[in-house]
């Protein structure tokens, strides 16, 4: 008999609660409190470096489209949270991320990274990043080495894709999909339609 001892989509995700700085101050953040909406886990190793700037500012920058798909963002490293209240502090051209349009959760007792399995052999989170859905299930993951930031836009194609075929039980969507295009129905008969339109 197989045995699972990891996450993976169409699990619940692990509940948590930790301290997240956002607006400049410190606040208490579960993850139950946002059931009921779309919410963007964004794991990264630390603050302060290289890569993991680039990304929290490029989520930030395109926090009101995210908003607008009913969705949120957490961004959690094993920094503490007065080290995220720093890097905060420190506007982008002084090498901070200046003012963020969503909380930054520090996870120092590394808890909440390995109960998502991306806490790595040096006790860093790795790239993780997860999209769960208004029910707390895990619909997506995607994990990068250290080296390789993600992309927001394919995050944003990936959170619409979810929410259309949530919406749409019968169809799926193809490579690629893009609002607008057309989808495929799940039944046999029917997705050749699909497939004799490509």
């Amino acid at each position: 008999m197989l045995t699972k001892n990891f996450l993976q989509v169409g699990d619940k995700a692990p509940n948590f609660s930790a301290t997240a700085v956002y607006e400049q101050e410190f606040k208490q953040i579960r993850l139950s409190d946002y059931l009921g909406k779309y919410l963007i886990l964004l794991f990264y190793p630390l603050d302060f470096t290289f890569v993991c700037p680039t990304e929290i500012m490029a989520f930030s920058d395109m926090y009101d489209q995210i908003k607008s798909l009913d969705a949120e963002i957490l961004g959690i490293s094993v920094d503490s949270e007065y080290c995220h209240l720093a890097w905060m502090q420190l506007d982008r051209e002084s090498g901070g991320v200046g003012d963020l349009r969503y909380p930054l959760v520090s996870d120092l007792r590394k808890e909440i990274s390995l109960s998502f399995n991306v806490l790595n052999d040096e006790g860093k989170s790795l790239r993780g990043l997860f999209i769960i859905d208004r029910e707390g299930i895990i619909q997506h993951y995607l994990v990068n080495s250290l080296d390789v930031g993600r992309s927001v836009d394919e995050t944003i194609r990936t959170l619409r894709a979810i929410q259309y075929v949530q919406s749409h039980p019968d169809e799926v969507c193809p490579a690629n999909w893009q609002p607008g295009q057309s989808a495929i129905n799940s039944s046999l008969n029917h997705s050749k339609e699909y497939f004799q339109s490509i």
